[in-house]
């Protein structure tokens, strides 16, 4: 299991956000990029970055930003927000992205998504944002139609392999992952590399997550800043149960 620091990014800024509301922004600091060099200094090998900005409005304002941590960081960098056209996301992947998330448009757009995992050389996540059995889109303001199981179906159908799955109730609460949720997606979809993520708050939280057999990942993002998870120790912990 990969430990993956993430990024949430406002204005240029590193932030947080309590629940996906945005009215309930922290903003933890003005350099993204100088946060993304302490990750690689303490052992990460890969960083979640999202724009919720593009999440919001379906745009790419902090591409710029992107760009430099993709190219400067040292780290491999996924980006999610706002991706929602083909050309969006070369753009991200010829920015020096690793590899782009989709969210909103794997879910209202299904041509998008083929078309994104036919020309992107299979460096396509769907990211699942769940409330309970709800899928959230349009940054966590709507729900698509689908619910859990029947969308990673239709994922899977269409023959998407790599997923993170956020349990918003989780996210930024520092209540705890969803452990459950976790170990009944890499039972359900074995052939799928799942990323865990919302909740990861403390270092039970990664011993819990090492655990599940075929876990991919685990996303820390509100306690790498409140310094409740050190990045260098939860490596360690990720290398020693290798």
């Amino acid at each position: 299991m990969k430990i993956v620091p993430a990024i949430d990014l406002i204005g240029g800024k590193a932030v947080r956000l309590l629940h996906g509301d945005y009215n309930k922004l922290t903003v933890y600091d003005n350099d993204p990029l100088a946060v993304a060099k302490r990750f690689k200094a303490a052992g990460a090998e890969w960083l979640h970055a999202v724009d919720l900005e593009g999440a919001r409005d379906g745009n790419t304002p902090n591409i710029a930003t992107v760009s430099a941590l993709a190219r400067e960081s040292g780290l491999k960098v996924e980006i999610g927000g706002g991706i929602r056209s083909v050309e969006t996301a070369k753009k991200y992947l010829d920015a020096g992205v690793e590899r782009v998330i989709l969210g909103t448009a794997a879910v209202t757009d299904p041509d998008m998504l083929e078309a994104c995992l036919r020309e992107c050389d299979g460096r396509v996540v769907v990211g699942v944002d769940l409330r309970g059995e709800a899928v959230a889109i349009k940054g966590w303001l709507e729900e698509a139609p689908m619910k859990r199981d029947d969308f990673f179906r239709s994922m899977t159908e269409k023959g998407v392999r790599d997923f993170i799955v956020t349990d918003i109730s989780r996210d930024g609460a520092m209540k705890g992952t969803n452990v459950a949720l976790y170990e009944y997606l890499c039972k359900t979809y074995s052939g799928c590399n799942i990323v865990a993520s919302g909740g990861v708050s403390s270092y039970a939280d990664i011993e819990a997550l090492l655990k599940i057999e075929g876990l991919w990942g685990a996303i820390v993002g509100k306690a790498c800043y409140t310094g409740d998870i050190d990045v260098a120790r939860a490596v360690e912990m990720t290398e020693a149960a290798r």
